[in-house]
């Protein structure tokens, strides 16, 4: 009989201590999990990519010297139409909002009673013209009479008198004749200029009065049209000292929304004094308004353009930021990394700002994708069209419209 198969005993004793060990290693690794990341920590980390961004080089070129200031849209003339005499509206000849030109009959009152007051004073002035006409005769007759001593001198004297008597009253007779006529014109309303006319304030069929303040109508004068703004009166010089060149100075109205150029003129008048409550001085300009983007009433911005400032450093306006410490920009330096540089803006003429400080010539400074830099932040530039953000184009743009703003404001006192 044989003896039944046993596993040998070390055997068996190696299975069980690796289970243990392996159970023990299992119960570690649960209840202290850091060892597993301090593991992985050991690894070296790996860099953030890089921020794409659009960047410009700072420039040098010419821009125009300026100023701004808010402005207010006037017509260049503005009149209201009134009736000189009292009457009924007979008709109206025009429509509201017409353009009209001067000496266009707009309206007419009604002319029966003038008409009459005219017939009766040509009545009168004939009658005495006839009476004059009688009166010159009989006076050559006792000319003649009294050279053959058949009239004496008295009555040759009386009818001369009556002669100057009747002319006088020939003379006055035709003065009112011509009032008379003066006061018939009236009846019929004409434009006394060109302009576009506004609301109807009175209709047909109404008594008016030569009393009445608020008149038949608005005639507003918009091609050409002005424009009135101020400025500081620390800019008075800079002006006064422009204005003898050789030129007119141009004004520019600007769209405060879109800052589009809505017309340019010329600079017409200069006030003769400085407020001394706000300490600006009033200004005027001129301008061809064909298109009527100018309209009265309207709020624009008002840019006086003084001269060229030459050879200034320009860069995009969306490159100015503004932090707490006062306007900066991004600049990326031959790393490619990005750097705070703090810098000061003099003027801006459209989308280009005029730094005065902090920049030099051929630096690239960063114009979209800000707000996703820091000190040292690496950059790439994205290509045109590309998305330089990672987010909806434009949103950079308060900080760099606010800047422009900032730069317009310093514009008054050191342009």
């Amino acid at each position: 009989m044989s003896l039944p198969h046993r596993t040998p005993l070390v055997s068996r004793r190696g299975r069980t201590a690796g289970a243990a060990v392996a159970t023990v290693a299992l119960l570690i690794a649960a209840w202290h999990p850091g060892l597993h990341r301090d593991a992985h920590a050991a690894e070296p980390a790996k860099a953030p990519p890089a921020v794409p961004v659009r960047v410009a080089t700072v420039q040098r070129k010419d821009v125009p010297l300026a100023m701004t200031g808010m402005g207010s849209v006037l017509p260049m003339a503005s009149v209201t139409v009134r009736t000189r005499v009292d009457g009924q509206l007979e008709a109206v000849n025009f429509k509201e909002g017409q353009d009209v030109k001067a000496g266009q009959v707009l309206a007419r009152l009604d002319a029966r009673a003038l008409q009459a007051a005219l017939a009766q004073a040509q009545g009168t002035l004939a009658r005495d013209n006839a009476q004059l006409t009688n009166a010159r005769a009989d006076l050559q007759r006792y000319t003649e009479l009294q050279q053959q001593d058949a009239a004496t001198r008295q009555q040759l004297d009386t009818q001369a008198a009556l002669v100057r008597q009747l002319t006088a009253t020939v003379q006055s007779d035709t003065a009112a004749v011509s009032a008379a006529q003066v006061q018939l014109s009236y009846a019929t309303l004409a434009a006394p200029l060109s302009g576009r006319i506004g609301a109807r304030l009175v209709d047909p069929g109404n008594i008016v009065h030569a009393t009445d303040a608020a008149g038949l109508l608005v005639i507003n004068q918009i091609d050409p049209i002005a424009v009135q703004f101020t400025l500081p009166e620390s800019a008075f010089q800079a002006i006064n000292t422009a204005l003898h060149g050789p030129a007119p100075l141009q004004v520019q109205a600007i769209d405060r929304t879109t800052h589009e150029v809505l017309a340019a003129g010329e600079l017409t008048l200069l006030n003769n004094q400085i407020d001394v409550t706000t300490g600006t001085i009033a200004m005027k300009g001129r301008f061809a308004n064909p298109d009527h983007k100018l309209w009265p009433g309207q709020s624009v911005d008002a840019r006086l353009v003084l001269g060229q400032q030459r050879n200034a450093l320009t860069v995009p306006v969306a490159a100015v930021q503004r932090g707490p410490n006062g306007l900066f920009s991004y600049v990326v330096d031959s790393d490619s990394k990005a750097r705070v540089q703090a810098i000061e803006v003099g003027s801006s003429e459209g989308n280009t700002a005029v730094v005065t400080k902090g920049l030099n010539a051929g630096d690239r400074v960063v114009t979209d994708g800000q707000f996703r830099l820091a000190p040292g932040t690496a950059v790439r530039e994205a290509k045109e069209g590309g998305d330089a953000k990672g987010a909806a184009p434009g949103a950079d743009k308060p900080a760099g419209a606010k800047a422009a703003e900032t730069a317009k404001g310093g514009q008054g006192a050191g342009s």
